[in-house]
């Protein structure tokens, strides 16, 4: 299996389009070509997304089975190993390093509602965290 580093390197040299395939497989689990295209804002043809697909899967960010005469494509690198690589790249790149500044930032955010059960499971995380040294 990779190593995190490995895992953010190789997530992080991916085209526009190659993300956006592998945020819908990211997002459902699996996919078909044609559902990547009824996804996509802006879809090119169907063969030009069966062609990245396929690239992907030689990147070795993607796998796929045959289910009787089409192919289902599902993300190759488990979505927690995807998931922390971008979290430290984005704390890294965003917020030079600083777990503190991207957490308040998260709580900044217009959009945030966090239910009262949310706020005690992240106390109790951060309590946790400080037990161990982090």
């Amino acid at each position: 299996m990779a190593t995190e580093r490995t895992t953010r390197a190789r997530l992080s040299n991916l085209s526009r389009r190659e993300r956006q395939i592998m945020d819908v497989l990211y997002q459902r689990g699996q996919a078909t070509v044609n559902d990547v295209v009824d996804a996509l804002p802006d879809a090119p043809s169907y063969s030009a997304v069966r062609a990245t697909m396929n690239t992907l899967v030689a990147k070795g960010h993607a796998q796929f089975r045959e289910e009787g005469r089409r192919y289902v494509y599902l993300p190759a690198i488990p979505a927690d190993a995807a998931r922390n690589a971008a979290l430290r790249h984005l704390v890294s790149t965003f917020f030079g390093g600083s777990t503190e500044d991207a957490a308040v930032a998260l709580l900044q955010t217009v959009d945030t509602q966090m239910p009262r059960d949310a706020v005690e499971r992240l106390t109790r995380q951060i309590q946790k965290a400080r037990t161990e040294g982090r």
